[in-house]
């Protein structure tokens, strides 16, 4: 496939790359500042927040041949909700248009709680603390633009609670609405096999439109 991210130099869209790169799909990578050595993929300074060069990248103005596929991965620090919900918005109207699927790396405050489906990750305590509640809030409304959009074909991945820098293992669990933990209460999967779940996602797409995935035990308790 030819596969778009935006966000390209970022944890999770650099992760994206290289796992995409290595099962020999051509990437374009989108950034401010794009930066990689790898042959399979094609560097484009773009602005995730810029129509006219979002829209250029995607149809492949420069190549003659559109993406298959996006992925979005956009993240400021500190949080800028604004920003991202339109970055959001930019990228889905234009996939749209050009009938290009979108996948969507969220945030996990969208997801149910494990033990309360009725409560918000977003509002539970014991996975986001109060300095985390501005990031879990702009990732539901991110999940909402993509859900008050007519016409895309988007899927939202949200990561577990703890996303950090580690091993590919290549296994993960994949859900849904709910937040995924191992028998002690953890939530947390590495980048590099977020990634990996990412470009399944793109390779072998699922029908739910909220998915989420977290570590996989080699050796599950007993």
């Amino acid at each position: 496939m030819r596969i778009a991210v935006v966000g390209a130099t970022g944890m999770v869209g650099s992760r994206v790359i290289t796992e995409a790169g290595a099962r020999g799909h051509q990437v374009l990578a989108l950034s401010r500042k794009p930066a990689s050595e790898d042959p399979n993929v094609t560097l484009i300074a773009a602005d995730a927040h810029d129509p006219s060069a979002v829209r250029e990248a995607l149809a492949g103005v420069a190549s003659n041949r559109a993406a298959d596929a996006v992925v979005l991965t956009v993240r400021t620090h500190p949080v800028d909700q604004e920003f991202l919900v339109g970055a959001t918005r930019t990228v889905l109207d234009i996939a749209a248009q050009l009938g290009i699927r979108v996948l969507v790396v969220g945030g996990a405050g969208a997801l149910r709680s494990p033990d309360d489906h009725d409560l918000l990750v977003a509002d539970n305590p014991a996975y986001v603390p109060a300095e985390w509640k501005t990031t879990a809030a702009a990732g539901i409304a991110q999940l909402r633009a993509c859900q008050a959009h007519a016409g895309a074909d988007w899927v939202y991945l949200s990561p577990p609670a703890l996303l950090e820098p580690g091993e590919r293992t290549g296994r993960y669990r994949r859900g849904t609405d709910t937040l995924l933990t191992s028998a002690d209460g953890r939530s947390w999967i590495s980048v590099e096999d977020l990634a990996v779940a990412v470009v399944d996602e793109l390779e072998a797409p699922g029908r739910e439109r909220l998915i989420t995935v977290a570590h996989r035990d080699e050796h599950p308790p007993a």
